[in-house]
């Protein structure tokens, strides 16, 4: 198991900054971090807000291993992820990603593969509301 690994579930506002502060950032160059939140609409229809439910048990272990994952494949030195669970109002984050690496390239190619991944792995559904009435979402779009 990797050791400068963070995996967080946020069953409430999901603060990007403390979760980056968690790693551990020696030898690195540079942190690369990706913040996805909440669009306020949705081909041209406002946002109320997206609920994400999670297999959580599940959740943290696909998350902790795509981390391990990266590390090796990319060389990078630590990643911290935090997605969050519930209701999320229009421009609160909804997934971060921290890559600490020794150099840029390993970096942001760590943390793209990671997010594709995630949304690809991750057992997380997602409903939108809109004004129109609710659907679930197929991935995490």
């Amino acid at each position: 198991m990797a050791e400068n690994v963070i995996i967080e579930l946020a069953t409430n506002a999901l603060d990007y900054d403390d979760l980056r502060d968690k790693l551990n950032f020696t030898n690195c160059g540079c942190i690369v971090s990706f913040i996805g939140i909440t669009r306020g609409q949705d081909e041209g229809e406002a946002v109320i807000r997206l609920e994400f439910d999670a297999w959580q048990d599940s959740l943290e272990k696909v998350l902790r291993e795509l981390a391990e994952q990266a590390i090796s494949r990319f060389m990078v030195l630590g990643i911290a992820m935090s997605h969050r669970i519930g209701s999320v109002a229009p421009e609160e984050p909804i997934v971060a990603i921290h890559v600490g690496a020794a150099h840029r390239a390993e970096g942001f190619a760590a943390c793209s593969w990671l997010i594709d991944e995630l949304k690809s792995q991750a057992p997380l559904w997602k409903k939108e509301v809109k004004s129109s009435g609710e659907s679930w979402k197929a991935g995490l779009g």
